[in-house]
């Protein structure tokens, strides 16, 4: 009783620092484009305290015990041989309880042993499905997590990690300096670019290409402090579809013939999830979409995802117990001139 109480209380503190603004805007846009799953997604997304963190461990810091030691307070392991083409090094430990594993502080000269994020957030990064030698660009890569997750995967020949804004370029380049070692640390390129002119500036450069856009972070918006603030963002979000669109077609411009490009965001809003990638498609006549249906199969114990979506796309929708996400993430490629690749199949 006494646990409940508490938990409880910790709820009711929470609630009181949602933005009502931002939540009565999301009640109106999410209610017509979810349904009833939105019900349900509202609950997670308003109670922090149900929030889930998962452990990505890192194949580059040695950890002996840590693995011992999750296994102690119930983690297990992610994925497990639900993806064909998982690596081996690459490993990740998720719970159902609630809570959140002690965060590593930066340390100059010393890797940290793991990063903590939301598992959701794995699932672009293992959908490009790097390959060692591959050149890779992360276009959008501040806070570093993905990039760090596509190391765990392959060593690739080139990696470009690039974030045009100056404060979230810095905090990239930490979390590059505190996971990934010197002779690694060799492949990569931190640059500041601004992402729309990449394309122009490295065309038909990449075999692999990461759009993680800047978007609407419901998670984050949901409790905005300042709600004049939240009146701003929930004003100038119309615009960012427009910026995402131009990501991608300079994403696009960078990706050879052959290669494969993923786009995702962390918000549901379908403004800036599907229509966006359905832009692209019947704007670029080069692109198509990948079936990634599969991936949902494989993971399906460990998501819940929206129905309904093309195959080439999945939104997961946190639940409790599976409080991943929102996270949506598509795939498509660049196909060689008189080759045709529908849905992954050659025709």
């Amino acid at each position: 009783y006494h646990r409940y109480q508490v938990e409880l209380e910790k709820k009711g503190k929470l609630q009181k620092q949602i933005c009502q603004v931002v939540l009565d805007h999301f009640e109106k846009q999410y209610t017509a484009e979810l349904g009833e799953a939105w019900s349900t997604v509202r609950d997670v997304l308003t109670s922090p305290w149900c929030w889930q963190h998962a452990v990505l461990l890192n194949r580059f810091s040695h950890s002996p015990g840590l693995e011992s030691s999750l296994a102690e307070q119930g983690y297990h392991a992610a994925f497990p041989a639900a993806l064909p083409y998982l690596p081996a090094a690459f490993r990740c430990y998720t719970r159902t309880a609630p809570g959140r594993f002690p965060a590593q502080k930066h340390q100059p000269g010393r890797l940290k042993e793991y990063y903590l994020l939301n598992a959701a957030s794995l699932l672009p990064v293992l959908a490009l499905e790097v390959k060692d030698g591959e050149d890779v660009l992360d276009l959008c890569a501040a806070p570093g997590g993905k990039s760090v997750a596509i190391l765990q995967c392959a060593c690739p020949g080139h990696f470009h990690c690039n974030e045009y804004d100056d404060l979230r370029s810095r905090w990239l380049e930490q979390t590059i300096e505190s996971f990934i070692p010197d002779p690694v640390i060799n492949l990569i390129t931190v640059s500041k670019l601004d992402g729309r002119q990449i394309g122009d500036l490295q065309p038909e450069f990449y075999d692999k290409v990461l759009v993680d856009a800047p978007c609407s972070n419901d998670r984050s918006w949901l409790f905005s402090a300042d709600p004049q603030q939240a009146v701003l963002r929930l004003m100038q979000r119309k615009e960012l579809s427009s910026l995402q669109f131009q990501l991608l077609r300079s994403a696009v411009k960078a990706l050879r013939p052959g290669g494969s490009l993923v786009y995702s965001t962390c918000t549901l809003s379908k403004a800036e999830n599907s229509d966006v990638i359905s832009l692209i498609l019947s704007s670029c006549r080069n692109v198509m979409p990948v079936d990634i249906s599969g991936m949902a199969r494989g993971v399906s114990q460990e998501f819940s995802f929206l129905v309904g979506m093309q195959q080439h796309e999945l939104l997961v929708l946190p639940e409790k117990g599976r409080a991943w996400g929102p996270m949506c993430f598509q795939v498509a490629e660049n196909f060689e001139k008189g080759v045709l690749r529908v849905l992954g199949t050659e025709l």
